[in-house]
């Protein structure tokens, strides 16, 4: 039996989000009883709550919203790397020993464990050159562990500025915890929201 990597942390109402951001809500409309044959809700958050796409819109104000970007990054061959407990940036050296060869995607764990329960202000991200480098090496999506891939204080957000520039796409908040390192095909496919500045994924990897 083929065996599937749920790498999406839970979403609930406890799911932890960017301080000031939207919580996820659901609210019931309709419960199945006398003469409602039905549930029926309604849910507010973030679309950045969970495993999520961050479209360029998110951090270019002329950025494509998330149902207008091109699928074909978030589908396809990847690599997962550790560089656990590497922070509070994550560089090249710390992704060379698993950098021969590299697919066009790449998945980073710095978590031992991932906090799905609490807001971590310490979280790892990118160094803005090693997503230069990646996107050097032919990457066109680079994915992580934590909440975001620049540091949670940072104003200027120079990793999501070089994705900007190389044309890179962006996954977050994934769990890796129990992935060897190697190589899988990944499926995260975002939802078609024509105006969003993200979206949440079910993130899945399988062997090829």
């Amino acid at each position: 039996m083929e065996h599937l990597w749920d790498i999406s942390p839970p979403v609930h109402a406890q799911s932890p989000v960017f301080p000031g951001d939207t919580q996820y809500a659901q609210q019931w409309s309709a419960r199945i009883g006398p003469g409602c044959p039905v549930n029926v809700s309604s849910i507010t958050t973030t679309p950045h709550v969970g495993a999520h796409a961050d479209a360029p819109l998110h951090y270019d104000p002329h950025g494509e919203p998330i149902g207008a970007v091109d699928l074909g990054a978030y589908l396809g061959p990847c690599r997962v790397i550790h560089a656990i407990g590497r922070g509070p940036l994550v560089r090249w050296d710390d992704l060379a020993h698993a950098t021969d060869g590299l697919p066009a995607r790449v998945l980073v764990r710095t978590y031992e464990r991932m906090p799905v329960d609490r807001w971590d202000p310490e979280l790892a991200a990118f160094d803005a050159a090693t997503i230069e480098r990646l996107a050097d090496a032919g990457v066109r999506l680079v994915g992580i562990d934590t909440a975001s891939i620049d540091p949670a204080a940072s104003k200027d957000l120079p990793s999501h500025q070089a994705v900007r520039r190389r044309g890179l796409r962006v996954l977050e908040n994934l769990v890796l915890d129990d992935v060897p390192e190697g190589d899988y095909e990944l499926i995260a496919l975002p939802l078609k929201w024509m105006t969003a500045d993200a979206s949440p994924v079910r993130a899945v990897l399988r062997r090829p």
